[in-house]
C-alpha cells in the first residue's frame, strides 16, 4: 500500500500531520518521536514495519504540526496522542516510542488505557524530573534557534553506530523549525511531570529496549520501569548507546514485530 501524510485537526485544538503506511487492515502501531525531532525520525523504522498499519505523527509544537504558545506539559502531549487516534477512528493501538516519545507513550498507557493495546519503549526513561545538564542551554535559546547549536546539541548523545549524513541533516532540520519556546516549554513540561509509573499503572504488555552504552538513562532505572510494569520484557542493546532508534533500527523493528507479532 501506498504511504500518505495527512493532515488532522484534533479534538485538542491544534493540527498536526501524520504520516500513515501500511495496509489498513493490518493492526495499527502507532509512533511517537523523541523530543525535537519529527515524524521522519522514523524514515529508517517505519520501511521496516511490514504487517503493521503505521501511523507517524509530528507531536505538537514539533515538525509540521501547530505551534501553540501552551499546551506541553506531559499529560497535554499524551492526551494528544489520544486524540490523534481518535481523529484517525483508531481506537486501539501499538504504541512505539522513541526516547521522550516513549515517556509520552507511557502517560498514554497510565491517562487512555483504553487506547493503548502494547508498548514498545525504546531508550525510554523511567523518570524526567529534576534539571538535565543541557537545561541552561536550552533555556537560552532565542529564535530562529540557531542551526549550528542544534548540530550541536546532538554530542549530548554520543552514537557508537554510523548513522548517514542524511538522516543526522534531516535531525538538525527537525530542531531549526521548533521555535525556542517549544524547545524550551517541551523540556519543562516533561521535567515537571510526575513519571507515569508512579502516578498510575501501565497494565499494557511491553516491551523495554535499552542500550547499554546510554549515558543518560541508567541500567538500574531501566529495571525499575520493567518491574514496575508487570510481565514487561527489557532487552538490552550492549553496543548502542541513547539513541537506540537511530543506531539500531533493524534490529528495533526486528525485535518489535517479534514482540507484537506474538501478541495476536
Amino acid at each position: 500500500m501506498g504511504s500518505e501524510v495527512r493532515k488532522l485537526r484534533l479534538a485538542t485544538g491544534i493540527e498536526v500531520p501524520c504520516f500513515i503506511d501500511g495496509d489498513p487492515a493490518a493492526k495499527p502501531l502507532m509512533l511517537l518521536h523523541a523530543w525535537g525531532e519529527s515524524f521522519e525520525s522514523f524514515d529508517r523504522l517505519a520501511p521496516l514495519l511490514a504487517g503493521f498499519r503505521v501511523y507517524a505523527p509530528d507531536l505538537r509544537g514539533q515538525g509540521d504540526a501547530d505551534k501553540p504558545a501552551d499546551g506541553y506539559s506531559l499529560a497535554e502531549q499524551a492526551a494528544d496522542a489520544a486524540a490523534i487516534l481518535q481523529a484517525l477512528e483508531v481506537p486501539r493501538a501499538f504504541i512505539l516510542g522513541s526516547s521522550s516519545g516513549g515517556y509520552v507513550a507511557q502517560a498514554l498507557a497510565v491517562d487512555h488505557p483504553e487506547s493503548v493495546a502494547a508498548l514498545v519503549l525504546v531508550g525510554a526513561p523511567l523518570s524526567l524530573r529534576g534539571r538535565p545538564a543541557f537545561a541552561d542551554e536550552v533555556e537560552a535559546l532565542t529564535d530562529p534557534v540557531d542551526v549550528a547549536w542544534v548540530r550541536d546539541s546532538l554530542s549530548w548523545f554520543p552514537l557508537l553506530h554510523e548513522v548517514p549524513a542524511w538522516f543526522i541533516d534531516d535531525r538538525v532540520d527537525d530542531g531549526t523549525r521548533m521555535p525556542a519556546h517549544v524547545w524550551k516549554s517541551i523540556l519543562g513540561g516533561l521535567c515537571s511531570a510526575a513519571p507515569p509509573t508512579e502516578s498510575g499503572t501501565i497494565d499494557a504488555p511491553t516491551l523495554i529496549l535499552w542500550g547499554g552504552h546510554d549515558h543518560l538513562l541508567s541500567l538500574a532505572d531501566e529495571e525499575i520501569l520493567a518491574a514496575r510494569i508487570a510481565g514487561s520484557v527489557l532487552k538490552v542493546y550492549p553496543d548502542a548507546g541513547h539513541l537506540v532508534l537511530w543506531e539500531c533500527p533493524e534490529r528495533v523493528a526486528a525485535d518489535a514485530m517479534e514482540f507484537l507479532g506474538a501478541l495476536g
